[in-house]
């Protein structure tokens, strides 16, 4: 057993726990560790004669505070010597052991893309999920959001990021990527995902989104395709998208009834983009290029899909 040292003696004795105790320790139980450390541990380095590295757990621990609190590489390293709970959640002592530098936890990062682990993380959680029970089959609810990018040319190459794109949403114009999800209809928990620039359309995406065996589709009127739409009829799919008025063909009060009692149905996707959003605070691209974002993103909606999930879980 580590021994433990006065100051963390200390914090143990509070009596009143914070909301990011209580939600640390609704993580602690819900997070598979030993899954997704079984899922990382061959692409670790080994002890050998050079420095030992940090441990594997901790690391992966430290990793995910980054996401749940939205953390530079610099921001974690001083988190972890300010705020006691997340280092106790990171299995650290401030007396003990120095803290894992930013350095540290960037090449801890670039191995997860180096070996494209994020996904493989999103995938396990949602395997765990399934086995619980927690994530269904038998819909698909579709949407997407976008998270902005920096406009900004003041930087060395005088440009803004090639891989992101400009979009235009009602009379405003955004510039960055776009996330699109795939939701199950009974869960609400993300079960496929895609990224792209923002001016990609989100009908583009659909086919990407759907399951095999999904047997009804529910999405908002930037989905409507006619021809996705006979071809789901023809295999027995409810077709749940929204309907779309025209010049020519205005929406009846049937045509507007079918809408709201859409709406109502895929509403619960957007629970998942408050999470990331709101609860986790990703709003904004924190790297350049597509491919190191979306890396990200497949690791937040695995963490949001535990979070949506915690309390089924807990009891």
């Amino acid at each position: 057993m580590k021994q433990i040292s006065f100051a963390t003696l200390a914090e143990t004795g509070k009596k009143r726990r914070t909301k990011r105790e209580r939600f640390l320790e609704e993580m602690e139980q819900v997070v598979p560790w030993a899954k997704l450390i079984a899922l990382i541990e061959p692409h670790y380095p080994k002890a050998g004669r050079g420095r030992r590295p940090r441990g594997l757990e901790t690391m992966l621990r430290i990793y995910f505070m980054q996401q749940w609190f939205n953390l530079s590489d610099p921001g974690m390293e001083d988190t972890l010597y300010d705020v006691p709970c997340m280092r106790a959640f990171a299995k650290l002592d401030l007396f003990d052991e120095s803290m894992p530098d930013e350095t540290t936890i960037l090449k801890f990062r670039r191995l997860l893309e180096q070996h494209r682990l994020m996904a493989a993380i999103m995938n396990t959680i949602n395997e765990v999920l399934e086995g619980k029970g927690l994530l269904l089959k038998g819909g698909t609810m579709v949407d997407a959001t976008i998270i902005h990018a920096p406009p900004s040319t003041k930087n060395e190459s005088k440009q803004r990021d090639p891989q992101m794109h400009q979009t235009k949403k009602g009379n405003n114009w955004f510039f960055g990527m776009k996330i699109h999800v795939g939701a199950d209809v009974d869960s609400g928990l993300v079960h496929t995902v895609s990224v792209t620039p923002a001016n990609a359309p989100d009908v583009s995406q659909l086919p990407k989104l759907l399951r095999e065996d999904d047997r009804a589709v529910f999405g908002d009127k930037g989905y409507v395709d006619n021809r996705i739409k006979r071809a789901a009829r023809q295999a027995g799919v409810f077709w749940g998208v929204s309907l779309k008025a025209s010049a020519q063909h205005k929406l009846s009060g049937a045509n507007k009834r079918f809408n709201r009692k859409m709406s109502s149905i895929r509403s619960r996707v957007e629970h998942v983009f408050r999470v990331i959003k709101r609860q986790f605070g990703y709003s904004k691209v924190r790297y350049k290029g597509l491919a190191k974002n979306a890396a990200q993103v497949f690791t937040l909606i695995g963490l949001t899909n535990l979070y949506l999930a915690r309390r089924a879980m807990l009891t």
